[in-house]
């Protein structure tokens, strides 16, 4: 008895291709359903880490701007490391490490010495990535079809791909971060806006807005919650809302620190002034809204075509094909 063969594409069984298909498509949907049963509170490691934060201003560690270059007593072993080597190099400035930091915080990472290890990876990186390449390409032979201008083109792009690493990965958490805090900018305003009303202190206000925010926009109420607290620590109010302006790369917040700046000096109420600030936020939401809307067209025309065309014309013009098919090959028989 001849068994039918099995249908194949691109040299494979259709029925063990469907299976695979099945079984990722059974493993995305259990992964789903773990991580949803599995959700944690996205405030719970922030709150930590501001606690801490707390502890270390009630130590008087970042006190004033006059010992912001006071150093923590615990460091690990391999920043000890990396700043030793950096330092024997000559190649680590203070300039440089303050502006790695200031980056590291608008990506919301607030370790110090996160700084050395970014500024070590400029040099380590090209030194490793770079050694290893050019050895593999020039010595090893790797990719012997490869011309000489396709070689020198890859040990380029290792060297500076190697080096500019670590900045592309702060700019785009940056990015991210503040691309999260803008969304929620304007509801915390309308809020700070009630507590002001209701007659609550602006390190209060503060505290109020990061805990009924904190679940829908995690970074902004983890940026309210550490500037209630050095509200309440530090000596000068002023500088509590500057390191606001610091941490996050906002014109939006810079616009509202001075607010907050000459309400404080002047004696203005803020009430009024969060309320216009808020209005003007929403209504450049939603013109950036409106932005995206109006390019959605351009952007699906070549999905549109690449994938979703095809797919009609097979769909319309299949059973077509196939009656015109099998009626042809009837008629030859004939």
């Amino acid at each position: 008895m001849n068994t039918a063969p099995h249908a194949s594409f691109l040299g494979l069984d259709v029925t063990l291709i469907g299976t695979l298909l099945a079984a990722m498509a059974t493993l995305a949907v259990l992964v789903a359903i773990y991580a949803a049963a599995t959700s944690r509170d996205p405030m719970a490691k922030r709150v930590k880490a501001l606690n801490e934060r707390r502890e270390q201003l009630k130590l008087g560690i970042t006190a004033s701007t006059s010992k912001r270059r006071v150093k923590l007593n615990a460091r690990s072993e391999a920043t000890d490391r990396m700043r030793s080597a950096l330092g024997s190099l000559k190649v680590l400035q203070d300039s440089q490490l303050k502006e790695a930091q200031t980056k590291l915080m608008q990506a919301g990472i607030r370790t110090k010495d996160a700084a050395v290890a970014v500024i070590f990876a400029r040099m380590a990186g090209p030194l490793i990535l770079g050694t290893i390449v050019i050895l593999g390409v020039y010595v090893l032979g790797w990719f012997p079809a490869w011309g000489p201008l396709k070689r020198y083109g890859l040990v380029a792009a290792t060297l500076i791909l190697s080096y500019k690493g670590p900045d592309i990965w702060l700019k785009n958490k940056i990015t991210k971060r503040s691309a999260e805090i803008r969304k929620g900018l304007p509801d915390a305003l309308d809020l700070l806006v009630i507590c002001a009303e209701a007659g609550l202190t602006v390190d209060a206000a503060f505290g109020r807005v990061s805990r009924e925010l904190g679940k829908a926009y995690p970074e902004l109420g983890d940026e309210c919650m550490l500037t209630a607290i050095e509200l309440g620590f530090l000596s000068e109010r002023r500088q509590a809302f500057e390191n606001l302006a610091s941490r996050v790369a906002l014109d939006a917040v810079r616009g509202v620190v001075t607010t907050m700046i000459q309400t404080e000096k002047y004696g203005t109420p803020l009430a009024s002034a969060l309320r216009v600030l808020s209005a003007e936020f929403r209504n450049e939401r939603m013109m950036r809204a409106e932005e995206k809307a109006a390019r959605l067209p351009a952007i699906m025309t070549v999905p549109l075509i690449v994938f979703i065309l095809p797919v009609l014309f097979v769909v319309i013009l299949g059973p077509a094909a196939c009656s015109i098919s099998s009626a042809m090959s009837s008629g030859k028989m004939s």
